[in-house]
């Protein structure tokens, strides 16, 4: 049924390791791009081969293109989002992936965090579960063949690790234990922007509805129920 529309829920693992070869600057809490023209952060056009991924990375690049393929061979609707740090109230994170829910258990729960490499500045971009769904209707709504799309809010919802530890202990009045560990894996990016411009630019309804600040208090609020914790202030 070529009519019908096909989303493939990609990664941003599969650039691999090639947005670190984008000149950096060193601020107090978090990386940033040196050069203006970069500000914005990756676009899609950003290559996926000569990198290094890991091997869950290459696999999710596998699959991203074997997506592109069916939209290119056979005229289908593929839209392939390209998400990162997708998360919510009901986000359970692990030590690896996820961090803000993980660093939310962590402070809620007690132990400690480990920071993996560049000192905790490392950047991302953070999107509610609610609104990642509200762009795939809309894409749904309005396909066309083969899409790379990164529907991000980028720099109005990005935060450190750094960063995000300091909001989460304001606001839960919990204090995280860290640990400086080693040298963080080569497939995870510095500073990592994903540029929304193509998304918005096909999608104009589309926009974020929940900023970072509100994406936090629910998860602290979901983790101090589960935990039986006296609600985040």
């Amino acid at each position: 049924m070529p009519e019908a529309v096909f989303v493939f829920i990609s990664t941003n693992k599969v650039y691999g390791d090639a947005p670190n070869e984008l000149p950096l600057k060193e601020l107090e809490t978090r990386w940033e791009y040196a050069r203006p023209e970069d500000y914005d952060g990756i676009g899609e056009t950003c290559r996926i081969d000569r990198t290094l991924h890991s091997l869950f990375g290459a696999s999710k690049a596998a699959a991203d293109l074997v997506a592109q393929e069916y939209g290119r061979y056979f005229g289908m609707k593929v839209g392939i989002f390209r998400g990162g740090c997708l998360t919510g109230p009901s986000h359970s994170g692990v030590e690896l992936h996820g961090f803000l829910s993980y660093l939310v258990k962590i402070a809620i729960t007690g132990g400690t965090y480990s920071v993996f490499g560049y000192k905790g500045k490392q950047v991302r971009d953070n999107i509610h579960s609610h609104d990642v769904v509200r762009a795939i209707e809309e894409f749904a709504a309005n396909s066309a063949p083969r899409r790379s799309l990164q529907p991000r809010r980028c720099r109005e919802n990005s935060v450190s690790v750094l960063e995000a530890i300091s909001k989460i202990e304001q606001m839960s009045g919990k204090k995280n234990e860290l640990e400086v560990c080693g040298s963080e894996p080569h497939r995870r990016p510095h500073l990592l922007h994903l540029q929304p411009r193509k998304f918005k630019s096909h999608y104009p309804n589309w926009r974020i509805t929940v900023p970072l600040d509100e994406i936090l208090r629910q998860i602290i609020a979901s983790q101090s129920a589960r935990t039986g914790e006296p609600a985040a202030r």
